[in-house]
């Protein structure tokens, strides 16, 4: 029998924060200076979710720290302006923390990048923890990430829930061992998370009250 959810890890881009038009247009202009005509919005669409090392290595190896550079500079002055909150989150998860669930961002941006999106949300005291780029050596799927935000927590696999909108949250959580959710408001879609097979699929961030309530009564 499943042990109740006491444990909520968050991926941050696309799960808490509607970031996809701002990673969007970010790819699309650094790649557009550097390979004209070379890459579109769909191509861009499937650079959401890994670490920016994974993402450009593929596309030219030999100038990924340039590259890199280049995308977190233009990501900073782009990125207030084009961000956008979705239904419930803040409130929800507040109500979660009132609760006494224990909550972490486990995400593949750096903590700085992190923080300013939260404060930006009006929640910059909701989480416990906070796993960024900066701090683990492997970015998810590889499970060092939620190893280490569940340590940090001093909590196990068996009551976490690791929350996400892209193979490297589903893939992640179930390499580090812990259930996992799909968010249906993916910009990649329902479908897609749905054929990864996680344990849940939220179509409102506030169906984790629902799921976490064993934990609180």
């Amino acid at each position: 029998m499943n042990k109740p959810i006491t444990t909520l890890l968050f991926d941050f881009d696309g799960t808490l924060l509607d970031t996809n038009e701002l990673i969007i247009q970010t790819f699309l202009s650094v790649l557009g200076r550097r390979y004209p005509g070379r890459f579109d919005r769909e191509d861009a669409m499937q650079f959401i979710g890994p670490s920016l090392k994974q993402t450009f290595e593929k596309i030219d190896p030999e100038h990924v720290d340039e590259l890199i550079e280049e995308y977190r500079a233009l990501n900073k002055t782009l990125h207030d302006e084009l961000v956008s909150e979705y239904d419930g989150v803040p409130e929800t998860l507040r109500l979660l923390k009132a609760r006494g669930l224990k909550m972490a961002i486990v995400s593949t941006k750096r903590r700085e990048t992190i923080l300013h999106g939260l404060n930006l949300m009006g929640i910059p005291d909701i989480f416990d923890v906070i796993v960024g780029l900066d701090q683990v050596t492997q970015p998810k799927p590889d499970p060092e990430p939620l190893e280490l935000a569940l340590s940090l927590l001093d909590s196990t696999p068996e009551e976490a829930l690791m929350i996400g909108d892209n193979s490297h949250d589903i893939d992640g959580g179930k390499n580090a061992g812990v259930r996992t959710a799909g968010v249906a408001w993916s910009a990649k879609g329902e479908a897609f998370l749905a054929s990864l097979e996680p344990d849940f699929m939220l179509q409102h961030i506030s169906d984790l009250l629902d799921l976490t309530k064993e934990a609180v009564q």
